[in-house]
């Protein structure tokens, strides 16, 4: 039995090929690819017309070997934070038909990370209260391992001492 069934789903590969259509067919798009790390003023331009950007407000990615290329530096921002009344072309992400996206899009959407949040309580401060009450929990278990805790038992006390239960019958 466990010798067929590997060859059936090998045979429903090779009948069904959509496992290999997905594979080859919605791979990654070559225009999706950004080009190379703009050198002269003139790549610069072509590279922001490319991604629909003014020419002054386009900024690449630093050529530090990230594989960004000539994506443009956009600022991080959540999509928490931006307008929730804005005529969006695509409301359910808040962003417009051809906006480039962010290259960290995938975290920061509207259900995910919000990086422009501003807390209540600063990030430090929480690291520190976490820490202080997992220290104290620790520092209590610490000492309470110490003092075992049973429920105090003692032998069972009977009126007299002797047979107490019998399957005979009493004497008189």
């Amino acid at each position: 039995m466990s010798l067929i069934r590997p060859l059936t789903i090998s045979r429903l590969c090779i009948k069904n090929h959509g496992i290999l259509y997905t594979a080859v067919r919605n791979h990654w798009n070559k225009d999706f690819k950004p080009g190379e790390f703009p050198k002269t003023p003139e790549q610069r331009a072509l590279a922001a017309e490319k991604y629909q950007l003014v020419s002054e407000d386009y900024k690449p990615y630093p050529n530090d070997g990230s594989g960004l290329g000539d994506y443009p530096d956009l600022p991080m921002e959540s999509g928490e934070s931006k307008d929730p009344f804005y005529p969006w072309d695509n409301p359910e992400l808040k962003r417009n038909f051809n906006e480039p996206l962010h290259a960290d899009v995938d975290m920061i959407g509207e259900d995910r990370y919000d990086v422009t949040a501003r807390h209540r309580v600063p990030v430090w401060l929480q690291y520190v209260q976490f820490f202080a009450w997992m220290g104290g929990a620790f520092v209590l278990y610490y000492i309470a391992d110490k003092m075992k805790w049973f429920l105090a038992a003692a032998e069972k006390q009977y009126p007299r001492n002797g047979k107490h239960y019998t399957f005979e019958p009493k004497e008189e």
